[in-house]
């Protein structure tokens, strides 16, 4: 999404570096590309976490890009806010083209050089299209609230930290304020995303620990 913040911090280098080096056997064993999925609450830290993961990967020479479920919203995000006021119920997986963002793991797992993907320019509430080169990529990642629910990923990553957990990570990235409404929303999400920890097979921590299940 253009006119997000990503401010990547020693503890998401600190588990992408963790990540990287148990998934590097399966990643150069798949013929084609590794495809990986980053979920959690908002503010969570699932943005910083992909970014630090391909930055780690590219340290190693390995070249990883990043899709983010923010781009494959419904509506841009002011239009959404407005959406979910008038109808709370919007909240949820129905707000996400998650079977598009789906689609293009799949395009990038067959082979594809390119996909023609959806950009949230956040200052112009607006959704543009996008033509994302995937020549030379060996890994993709998929980052985003509901992505554990994909199913073209071979490893997913869920981060266990909830609404309260994340304030002070929400408040430093300042895209949304601190009101009732935001917290009601959350509080939905935290109902909808809490059992996708089920899907994981990796798991980090409140404390930014990394676990394999």
């Amino acid at each position: 999404m253009r006119g997000d913040i990503i401010i990547v911090e020693e503890h998401h280098r600190s588990a992408a570096s963790v990540i990287v080096q148990a998934l590097l056997p399966a990643i150069t064993a798949k013929l084609g590309r590794y495809t990986i999925s980053v979920a959690g609450e908002s503010g969570s830290g699932k943005s910083e976490t992909a970014k630090a993961l391909a930055d780690e990967l590219d340290r190693r020479d390995i070249s990883a890009g990043i899709l983010q479920q923010d781009d494959y919203f419904v509506h841009p995000p002011r239009t959404n806010h407005e959406t979910r006021q008038a109808d709370i119920g919007w909240v949820g997986t129905s707000e996400v083209h998650l079977d598009l963002l789906d689609e293009h793991l799949a395009a990038a797992i067959a082979g594809d050089d390119s996909i023609e993907k959806p950009l949230v320019i956040y200052e112009e509430d607006t959704i543009a299209s996008d033509t994302m080169s995937l020549a030379g990529l060996e890994v993709l990642i998929a980052e985003g609230t509901y992505t554990s629910l994909l199913d073209n990923v071979d490893s997913r990553i869920f981060i266990a930290r909830n609404r309260l957990e994340t304030m002070a990570a929400r408040k430093k990235r300042g895209r949304e304020a601190m009101d009732p409404f935001i917290e009601q929303v959350l509080e939905i999400e935290h109902e909808i995303i809490g059992p996708h920890i089920e899907r994981a097979d990796i798991v980090i921590t409140r404390s930014y620990e990394v676990e394999f299940v």
